[in-house]
């Protein structure tokens, strides 16, 4: 069995609809897909619509989340949340508070950016998110369109990245209190890519033991974005933590160049996911073992 708990669709920075995203992903030969839009679950319906025969497909999210030191700057962390109740009032009120500021944020980048001579326009932005929950990618897209890079990594890496003149930073959920808010709502919290250091700067292990004794359920621990040592830095962790492992590609279609399945999830591990939910169940064909 094939599992990929982590893929991006057009619903957030990803550039297949949910309909292709599953269809690739069937293609790809996986068994399960875990559809993870940043911040929103806008995209269930049309997962659920469209999944093909023989493919499971678990709901659910990346959010948007900061770890607190006790000294020294906020670190930039996501948290994956599987199999929540998205009705669950607590948190999505939280998600409808991200999207805003999300929103927000796009428009003060490209404002900036516009005030620097560079052609982009904020309309132009909206009109090519589709309705989607707007970030950096689309910005980066309106750069590439209007000819100032190449592609949407180069945008990333020359203009948008963190500590960059044009990088708005967002007010983020504290990811202690999204543990707690993912959890109320009946699903699994894992932490996303924790040792991802080409991303920037990344929390300690302590900072992860916090985040289990918070709630935490697992480490995504093969990710594209960890080298060998991290992933077994990681194994370890969760082992003495108590954790649960995950892998993912963490696809987003033509905006990286992570194939889907690039790493997979063990399907005693993704049992287990499934047996620590309360909230959703995975959309499987009938009488299909689900987990």
């Amino acid at each position: 069995m094939r599992i990929d708990l982590h893929t991006h669709s057009s619903v957030s920075d990803g550039t297949d609809t949910p309909a292709r995203l599953l269809a690739a992903a069937r293609a790809a030969g996986l068994d399960v897909v875990a559809l993870t839009d940043h911040d929103t679950t806008d995209g269930w319906a049309a997962a659920a619509a469209a999944r093909p025969e023989g493919l499971t497909v678990v709901p659910g999210l990346e959010l948007s989340a900061r770890w607190f030191p006790a000294e020294g700057r906020p670190v930039s962390v996501h948290l994956l949340a599987y199999l929540f109740d998205p009705d669950h009032p607590e948190l999505a009120g939280e998600l409808r508070r991200l999207r805003e500021e999300r929103l927000t944020r796009g428009q003060r980048m490209v404002a900036a950016l516009a005030a620097a001579g560079y052609p982009v326009e904020w309309q132009r932005v909206l009109d090519s998110s589709g309705g989607a929950v707007v970030g950096r990618p689309h910005v980066a897209r309106a750069l590439v369109e209007a000819g100032v890079v190449a592609s949407v990594e180069q945008a990333f890496t020359t203009l948008l990245h963190q500590g960059g003149p044009y990088h708005v930073t967002k007010a983020d959920t504290d990811v202690l209190e999204g543990i707690r808010l993912v959890r109320a709502a009946g699903g699994v919290p894992v932490f996303a890519h924790g040792l991802a250091t080409r991303r920037g700067r990344v929390v300690d292990d302590a900072a992860i033991a916090a985040m289990a004794d918070a709630g935490l359920v697992g480490l995504e621990v093969d990710h594209p974005d960890h080298d060998p040592a991290q992933r077994e830095h990681l194994r370890g962790l969760a082992a003495d933590l108590g954790l649960l492992v995950t892998g993912s590609s963490d696809h987003h279609g033509a905006n990286k160049a992570t194939p889907l399945g690039a790493c997979t999830t063990d399907p005693e591990q993704y049992e287990a996911l499934v047996a620590a939910s309360t909230g959703s169940v995975p959309l499987a064909d009938r009488g299909a073992v689900a987990g």
